[in-house]
């Protein structure tokens, strides 16, 4: 019956749903100011004729301003909670016309009302007018259907993002909120927007009580550092983590409000982005002919979709792996409308690479192309020394010889101080982009060499991240090969779009770092990602949990911190805050040529021992 009867009143024409509203409001209010009268004189009032015209005088009144404030626009079942300083409003201003009136009627000597009377009436009117429309809410609130089997989640974060988030998902009706969390003591045990705000203590308490299987971070201002100290707290809960993105993101225009996302890798590292420089970024590829080796490769193939972004002439993809050009190739032709030009090929091939840039005429290259696995080129350094080292040289000489404005090698922190092979051999490839650089500064040929060095990227082919990814999703164990051991990391994005940057500040011959924050424990990283995917530590203290973690022992080749700098006092700034400039050392070029001969000599006598004394005689010695 009851249902019935809301059921008829929800589908009642707008028009009479009005008329309902006023003529309950004129009755309620009436009804009010006789309580008021009867408050102040003690007594059941019994008002004379001009005191009835006074009291109907009030409601009537009343009405028009309610009118003009939008009361009874607003669709009851919607009724926001800011309603009530509407409603407040209104209730002001209509008492004071009363207060008026009353005054004028006693100055023309009848009698007016009692100077406490529209106190009275003005206190009790907000809160009849204000619990009747709240009241009717609730009584006109029907379930939607399927809204027990809504997700019931919690927002950390009862500021202002999280008060729009909870508004915009209110209004979508996906999800059920049951509450606020958040670190704010002046906000716990009250209610924020009609959402209670809880402490971070009672997280477990509610997910147990309340069935929540999703909490969402909505604190997009706060510093990556205060970001990271949170993660770790939600993480041991059993249930999803999502995240508004950051203020940044918002303005930009990238997300709206409503718009959350899994928390990712790049949020755990608590590292805080520069947006990139347009203007360098044009400068450096808008119109231009660009060539990137390497160009299906973790970073090559990012390189290539920005690139593309920034309105190249034209595009040349120069990559030895059939399928890995194939796929970029594809990519970019769905993404873009672009003139691509795909090369497969070895950049040790010397012809292919002269012809390549001699026929498209390229202006600028990006060297991606290198062997970059430490353990595969321990095992391999005859082959990571041809193509790190003579494939680098083979194609700045052939940028040199062809007249190519821009050569951007990318390097790596491995190159520092190296004690692996592949790190000597990227080493030995900034030494050769040096070489040239002077000479075509020697030569005043207006041609720009350089060289940019940062540490791991994320998700990058041989990247610890994937590899845990995979070892969690097979149910672990997890290995690290020491528990003291740190790295640098850095998305691909931000890597990339920080390459091109460097390569339009280049002066020629110049060594640039990526500033890549602080160093990230890879113990502490393996135990972020077993959290974040929903997992607990098996550990002494924990047996039954899902992941274990194996320290397994260092490999050949590998450090235990990894450097970016040299002489990391001399490093000087750019105008890109990311991008800092390493200062130039004097460099022996004879010794390069020397050193290049003799490795030529040992790689065809196929003597590994004798070309890694050489490729760390040469590294270490610059």
């Amino acid at each position: 019956m009851l249902e019935k009867f809301r059921h008829k009143i929800s589908n009642l024409p707008r028009f009479w749903k009005r008329a309902i509203l006023v003529t309950f409001d004129f009755s309620a209010l009436l009804f009010v100011i006789w309580v008021a009268y009867s408050l102040r004189l003690n007594t059941r009032f019994v008002p004379t004729g001009t005191q009835l015209g006074l009291m109907l005088l009030a409601p009537a009144i009343a009405i028009p301003v309610f009118f003009r404030f939008g009361l009874y626009r607003a669709v009851i079942r919607h009724l926001p909670e800011r309603a009530v300083w509407n409603i407040f409003q209104a209730m002001t201003l209509a008492t004071l016309l009363w207060v008026a009136v009353v005054f004028l009627t006693a100055l023309s000597g009848r009698i007016g009302a009692p100077r406490s009377i529209p106190l009275l009436y003005w206190a009790m009117g907000i809160v009849v007018i204000s619990g009747s429309r709240f009241a009717a809410k609730r009584f006109l609130h029907r379930p939607e259907p399927g809204e027990q089997k809504r997700p019931r989640v919690l927002i950390y974060g009862a500021g202002a993002a999280g008060r729009q988030l909870a508004s915009a998902m209110q209004v979508h009706g996906a999800r059920k909120i049951v509450g606020f969390i958040d670190d704010d003591k002046n906000l716990q045990g009250h209610d924020v927007s009609g959402i209670h705000v809880y402490s971070r203590d009672k997280i477990a308490e509610l997910i147990q009580e309340k069935g929540v299987g999703e909490i969402i971070l909505s604190m997009p201002s706060i510093s990556p550092s205060r970001r990271q100290a949170i993660y770790p707290h939600l993480a041991k809960h059993d249930v999803t983590i999502r995240t508004l993105p950051s203020i940044t993101d918002l303005a930009a225009g990238k997300y709206l409000i409503n718009q959350i996302r899994e928390i990712d890798i790049d949020d755990l590292l608590g590292r805080s982005s520069v947006p990139a420089n347009p203007e360098l970024i044009s400068s450096m590829i808008e119109g231009r002919v660009v060539m990137v080796t390497g160009a299906g490769g973790s970073i090559g193939s990012e390189l290539t979709r920005l690139i593309a972004r920034a309105k190249p002439k034209k595009l040349v993809l120069f990559e030895a792996n059939e399928f890995a050009l194939y796929q970029i190739d594809r990519q970019l032709r769905a993404a873009e409308r672009l003139d691509f030009a795909p090369v497969l090929g070895s950049v040790c091939n010397a012809d292919l690479v002269e012809r390549t840039i001699r026929k498209y005429k390229v202006d600028a290259i990006f060297h991606a192309a290198a062997h970059k696995h430490v353990t595969l080129v321990e095992s391999n350094i005859i082959e990571g020394a041809s193509n790190n080292i003579f494939g680098t040289k083979t194609i700045a000489e052939a940028a040199l010889n062809n007249g190519v404005g821009h050569f951007v090698l990318i390097s790596t922190d491995k190159a520092v101080h190296p004690t692996s092979a592949m790190g000597a051999s990227k080493r030995w490839a900034e030494l050769i982009i040096r070489d040239y650089g002077l000479r075509a500064e020697n030569n005043k040929t207006g041609q720009l060499f350089c060289a940019v060095r940062f540490g791991n990227v994320l998700g990058s082919n041989g990247s610890v991240v994937p590899l845990f990814r995979e070892q969690i999703a097979k149910g672990g164990p997890v290995t690290v090969t020491d528990e003291n051991m740190t790295r640098y990391f850095m998305s691909i994005h931000e890597a990339a779009e920080l390459i091109i940057q460097a390569g339009a500040l280049s002066k020629g011959g110049d060594i640039f770092l990526l500033e890549m924050g602080e160093p990230v424990r890879i113990l502490d990283l393996a135990k972020n990602m077993v959290r974040l995917a929903g997992m607990e530590l098996k550990t002494k203290d924990n047996p039954d949990g899902d992941i274990e973690i194996s320290i397994i022992g260092m490999r050949p080749g590998e450090k235990v911190h990894e450097e970016l700098f040299y002489e990391p006092g001399l490093a000087t700034k750019t105008r890109q805050a990311k991008i800092l400039r390493a200062k130039r050392s004097e460099l022996n070029n004879r010794h390069i040529e020397t050193g290049l001969t003799e490795l030529t000599k040992a790689i065809a006598r196929g003597n590994e021992q004798e070309v890694r004394k050489l490729l760390f005689e040469i590294a270490v010695a610059h």
